[in-house]
């Protein structure tokens, strides 16, 4: 079978399996027994296909907008913790090189793999893995959602993993995956609370989380910053679950679940009487509102992904991606 033949076979798999499903609702309709909304068909979140260009779609804008620094020109498709990230990123850009980037290389996605599940109701999403010419050698992982069939799809996270790290998903015979829901009683924790005790987790330690460069690992550099003379350290860490920063959930093949999930982090430098906070990165200095004198808080957004085992077990950080967003000097 040649690989154009079964490009068509998986095309006319996927939209067999819309049309299959939409002529399910309509007949249920018709036949006066039951009235099926839309939003509580289970169907696959897009086509292959679609997930395909979607990708693509992404991929293009990214590079415009990385080579105009400008971020109104992937704006409509980025949204939570990623648009957080890269519109601060860019305009940071956009401050220190108006005339654009000129160190621009475009970004060139391979290799995609697409995790498409198979659900009821909005958000629809799926999961790109694709080799990335950036970052080293590392699967991006880019997480796509839409609220409506007349919107765009939008990554609202990415997270870089190293490769052969990526988990095995469950699957149907069609080969659709598993999303889990947010209030899953069947995982060590509920992904609707991923992101609320990740945060005490960099507070207080606990038992929540595996040891590893997002959790004992934070919380060591943390210790040793503040440990720092001549210069107070303060950290504050906040959850993030609603909107475009909900955690989206797709079941692993082990009976566990890959989660992506989002935090919001604060740390507030105060120099010692008589001494001023050094600001020596000129991205910082970008994003800095108000003059730095004594202190100076930072704002940072994450995108985190984890493995969340089925039934117990500590919970293993898989990526963290966190950037600045703003600063203020005081």
């Amino acid at each position: 079978m040649t690989r154009e033949h079964s490009r068509r076979r998986l095309r006319r798999r996927d939209r067999n399996a819309l049309i299959a499903a939409a002529l399910t609702a309509l007949s249920l309709t018709a036949s006066g027994c039951v009235v099926v909304h839309g939003e509580r068909v289970r169907l696959p979140a897009a086509t292959r296909a679609e997930a395909a260009r979607a990708l693509t779609a992404f991929t293009d804008a990214y590079n415009k907008a990385d080579k105009a620094y400008d971020s109104s020109l992937d704006a409509p498709y980025v949204t939570g913790a990623l648009a957080d990230i890269d519109s601060a990123r860019l305009r940071a850009g956009h401050v220190n090189s108006p005339s654009g980037n000129a160190r621009h290389t475009p970004l060139k996605l391979t290799d995609a793999k697409f995790t498409i599940p198979k659900k009821a109701g909005w958000p629809r999403w799926f999961v790109a893995d694709a080799r990335g010419n950036k970052g080293g050698d590392f699967r991006w992982l880019l997480v796509f959602t839409r609220h409506g069939l007349g919107e765009r799809w939008q990554v609202a996270y990415l997270n870089f993993v190293a490769p052969g790290a990526v988990p095995r998903f469950r699957t149907d015979p069609d080969g659709w995956a598993e999303a889990v829901p947010a209030d899953s009683p069947q995982l060590a924790v509920p992904p609707r609370e991923l992101s609320e005790r990740y945060t005490a987790c960099l507070k207080n330690g606990g038992k929540d989380f595996a040891d590893g460069p997002s959790t004992s690992g934070l919380r060591g550099s943390r210790a040793r910053a503040a440990r720092k003379p001549g210069l107070v350290r303060q950290f504050i860490d906040e959850p993030l679950g609603h909107g475009d920063y909900a955690p989206l959930a797709l079941r692993t093949a082990d009976g566990g679940a890959l989660v992506f999930f989002a935090t919001r982090h604060y740390e507030k430098q105060t120099a010692a009487a008589g001494a001023s906070v050094p600001v020596a990165n000129k991205d910082v200095r970008a994003l800095t509102k108000g003059e730095v004198k004594q202190s100076l808080t930072l704002e940072s957004v994450a995108g985190e992904a984890a493995l969340d085992p089925a039934g117990g077990g500590p919970v293993r950080m898989m990526g963290r991606l966190a950037g600045l967003t703003s600063a203020r000097g005081e």
